[in-house]
C-alpha cells in the first residue's frame, strides 16, 4: 500500500504529486484508520507487517509516523533463523547475524516473528531448521525460544512451535498434536509455559522493551565461542543477565562481568533436563566474586551448559 511502484514495472506506475514513488492517499488512510481505532477501542493494538525500510511506522501519527503501535522485526526474523541454521563449528563467522539487530531494535516498537511464513511452502518447520543430531535439533530450539523471549521486543510464535511440531503447517489439516506427548516436545512445550511465566513476572523482560535503556550489552563480540551476555533492565527493577552459548561445546568456569555484587539466581536455563536436556548448569545460582571482568568490577563463574540459553536475577546479598 505505501508504495505506488510496488511490484510494478517502469510506465505501469504514475508518480504522487511531488514527483515520488509514496502512496500519499495510503499513508494517510493509514494515519485516519490508526487514530480511529486508537481512539475508539483503546484496549487493542494496531500492528504492522512492513518489510521495507518506511520509517516511523510505530510512531504517533503527530510525529509524522503511520500510528501503528508495533511492527513486525522481519530482519531480527531472517538473521536470526540464518544464523540458527549455520552448523555450529561455522556461526563464529556468522556472529554479526546475531547481533546486528540490536542496533536498530529501538527504532520502532517491534515485535519478534516467527510467523507462518517462516513454516509454509517448503521450508520446513522451525524445528526442521536447526542442525544437528536429534538432541542438538531440540537443544537449538530450545536456546533459540530462550534467546528471543529475552531479547528487547514483543513475541510471536506461530501455532506448532510451542511443541517443536516436526512437519510443515499446512491448511489442509490439524497441528501435529500427537508429537507434544513425546518427551523432547513436552520438554519444549514446558520451556514455552516458563519462559511465558517469567516474562510477564520479570519487569525488566518487558518494561522499557522500545528503548535502550532495558538492554545493555555485557559481550557481544565474543564470535569465536558463539557466546553472548547482555543485561535486561527496568525502572527501579531487578537486573536479569543473560548469557546464550551457541556450540555444543559446553563451557566450564566461565567469567562473566555483573553489575552487582551478590546472588545471580538461575531462574531459566534451556538445558535443563525438564525440558529435555542435560540438566548442566549452576544449582540454582552463583554468587558475585570481586574479579573484574568485561568492564565491570564484579564477575561470576558460570557453567555454560551446550546450546543454552541462561536467564540469571540478581538478589542482593544477605
Amino acid at each position: 500500500m505505501l508504495y505506488l511502484d510496488y511490484a510494478r514495472k517502469e510506465g505501469e506506475w504514475i508518480p504522487n504529486r511531488f514527483g515520488g514513488r509514496e502512496n500519499l492517499e495510503a499513508i494517510d488512510f493509514l494515519r485516519i484508520l490508526n487514530q480511529s481505532v486508537y481512539r475508539d477501542y483503546p484496549g487493542v493494538t494496531m500492528i504492522a507487517e512492513e518489510s521495507t525500510a518506511w520509517p516511523m511506522v510505530s510512531r504517533p501519527t503527530d510525529m509524522g509516523g503511520l500510528g501503528f503501535g508495533l511492527k513486525w522485526n522481519m530482519g531480527w526474523m531472517h538473521d536470526t533463523l540464518a544464523y540458527f541454521k549455520q552448523d555450529p563449528i561455522h556461526r563464529k563467522y556468522h556472529h554479526g547475524e546475531l547481533t546486528f539487530s540490536l542496533i536498530y531494535a529501538f527504532n520502532e516498537n517491534f515485535v519478534l516473528p516467527l510467523s507462518h511464513d517462516e513454516v509454509v511452502y517448503g521450508k520446513g518447520s522451525l524445528i526442521g531448521k536447526m542442525p544437528g543430531d536429534d538432541w542438538q535439533m531440540f537443544a537449538n530450539l530450545r536456546a533459540l525460544y530462550g534467546y528471543m523471549w529475552a531479547h528487547p521486543g514483543k513475541k510471536l510464535l506461530f501455532m506448532g512451535g510451542e511443541f517443536a511440531q516436526r512437519r510443515e503447517w499446512t491448511h489442509e489439516g490439524e497441528l501435529e498434536w500427537w508429537v507434544s506427548g513425546l518427551p523432547e516436545h513436552a520438554g519444549v512445550k514446558r520451556l514455552i509455559g516458563d519462559l511465558n511465566r517469567v516474562y510477564v513476572r520479570e519487569s525488566s523482560l518487558h518494561q522499557i522493551d522500545f528503548s535502550p535503556d532495558g538492554f545493555e550489552w555485557v559481550d557481544g563480540g565474543n564470535g569465536e565461542m558463539s557466546i553472548i551476555a547482555f543485561l535486561r533492565k527496568s525502572v527501579g527493577g531487578t537486573p536479569l543477565l543473560v548469557v546464550c552459548n551457541f556450540t555444543p561445546v559446553p563451557r566450564a568456569n566461565f567469567l562473566i562481568g555483573v553489575p552487582a555484587r551478590g546472588i545471580w539466581r538461575e531462574i531459566i536455563n534451556t538445558d535443563a533436563q525438564d525440558y529435555g536436556g542435560s540438566g548442566w548448569g549452576n544449582l540454582g545460582g552463583v554468587e558475585s566474586v570481586p574479579v573484574g571482568s568485561h568492564g565491570r568490577i564484579e564477575s561470576v563463574n558460570l557453567n555454560l551448559p551446550p546450546l543454552s540459553t541462561l536467564v540469571l536475577r540478581w538478589e542482593a546479598r544477605g
